[in-house]
């Protein structure tokens, strides 16, 4: 990477999105430039694992391994025949003024744009749960991670709690690889699940496979849960606390947690790029603003789930499209979007499925004890978010500043959500009344040693 680079169109992310906006964009004759935190091409969902790695795409994938396959093989072959310019292993940690400060192997660089391309994808929605702060808890994406990209399961005996459909896709993937998977425990009750079916029934495909994955967990899986702690000692984890639908109470020995509720929006990078944003009541998050291609004003375009969650079909289709309308706003001739758009409607309706069957919890934190830790990185407890709002208020950047909620390493990642749930129920408003978490500069942790020149 050099600084010489100033490409005219710059895609951040690599996955199903940023990989078919590149494809459109290459296709019109431009040579964009690709930058990702992955050493390989696919995201998140199309992981790729190191060379040599003996799972097939089958094992690793299921039934998206041809996609995979197809994701993979056109985005290496347009590397390959140097149509575009692929920085892997690169994080963008600020966007300013047409410029992004992007941390790679060799420190930090500054790559000019004329058009941004957004592609970041999500990571887990996560909320607290007593004693998630102890070691061997995990986000339902790290465990697949692992899966994927190690061939590990990252503990011997292993819970899984949540909701929504990434739960049930790593209780099958962990249970198919020969993982001693104990329970499976959805906070999200039949009756509730069954409220969705009409959204769902837009891609009833899907829906039947997310089925046929939950028959494969058999006994294991169990809905509309009361979670009420993580046991641990000084060794970590050893048991999961919580009661069944029926109320009673039971304790499920394990040595690895794994939890997460549906996604969040990976929204800090179209935030320092100055994006608006707006309150999405039904997936209880702040999402940016764009019109139906994906513009989000300033020459910056925004595809996948970092703006809307409606997984990795969704994602291409709306890379195609923020693509076709970086070309039509640079006067070029751009690919018929109409087709897209109607695929994404109906993606947009089975998503909204999604939502009403497997919702966030949003009882669950202001229901936290004082003494409960709601942002891991800064061990900030309830108790400390609730001082915080009857001293400063319930404002979301206010009771960050008082309480050191949020400005840990993940930067609020896995604590805003349910943070800002927990300062609502504490100020007597809504979450969209509270407000969200400004995103700061640089994005990622990086060290000192990045910024440095010899002289």
């Amino acid at each position: 990477m050099s600084e010489t680079l100033s490409p005219r169109i710059v895609i951040v992310g690599a996955g199903p999105a940023g990989v078919r906006a590149a494809a459109t964009l290459v296709e019109a004759g431009f040579h964009p430039v690709v930058i990702d935190e992955g050493h390989r091409a696919g995201g998140q969902i199309y992981r790729r694992p190191p060379a040599g790695f003996a799972r097939t795409p089958e094992q690793l994938y299921g039934s998206e391994a041809a996609k995979a396959r197809v994701l993979h093989a056109l985005f290496d072959r347009l590397a390959k025949e140097g149509r575009l310019t692929h920085c892997a292993h690169c994080s963008v940690i600020a966007v300013h003024e047409g410029q992004l400060h992007v941390l790679g192997e060799g420190g930090v660089e500054v790559i000019g744009y004329d058009r941004l391309i957004l592609a970041t994808g999500a990571s887990d929605r996560i909320a607290p749960v007593p004693g998630w702060q102890s070691a061997g808890v995990y986000s339902l994406g790290a465990a697949q991670i692992a899966l994927k990209a190690q061939g590990v399961a990252l503990g011997r005996r292993i819970v899984l709690m949540g909701s929504g459909p990434l739960l049930t896709l790593v209780g099958a993937q962990l249970v198919k690889a020969g993982a001693d998977v104990a329970a499976v425990l959805d906070t999200s009750s039949w009756r509730q699940q069954m409220r969705g079916l009409g959204g769902l029934a837009a891609r009833p495909l899907v829906a039947l496979l997310g089925l046929a994955l939950r028959a494969r967990l058999g006994g294991r899986y169990h809905a509309g849960v009361t979670l009420e702690r993580i046991e641990a000692d000084e060794q970590g984890v050893t048991a999961m606390r919580w009661r069944d639908a029926g109320g009673r109470q039971r304790l499920s020995p394990c040595d690895m947690v794994g939890m997460g509720w549906h996604l969040r929006a990976e929204t800090h990078l179209p935030d320092l790029a100055g994006c608006a944003f707006t309150y999405d009541a039904q997936w209880r998050q702040w999402l940016p603003k764009t019109d139906e291609m994906g513009r989000a004003g300033n020459g910056v375009y925004l595809a996948g789930d970092g703006v809307r969650l409606l997984g990795a079909d969704g994602a291409a289709i709306a890379g195609r499209l923020a693509a076709a309308a970086c070309l039509a706003d640079l006067g070029h001739p751009a690919p018929s979007t109409a087709a897209d758009l109607r695929k994404l409607a109906r993606l947009a309706r089975f998503a909204r499925g999604l939502a009403c069957a497997f919702p966030w919890p949003a009882s669950m934190a202001p229901a936290l004890p004082d003494d409960a830790i709601v942002c891991r990185c800064e061990n900030v407890s309830a108790g400390d978010v609730r001082r915080s709002v009857d001293f400063g208020g319930g404002e979301a950047n206010r009771v960050k500043s008082l309480s050191r909620a949020g400005m840990g390493r993940c930067q609020g990642r896995y604590c805003l959500l349910a943070a800002v749930e927990l300062v609502a129920a504490q100020a007597g408003c809504t979450p969209d009344a509270v407000g969200r978490f400004r995103a700061q500069a640089p994005a990622r942790p990086v060290p000192i040693s990045a910024f440095l020149r010899e002289c």
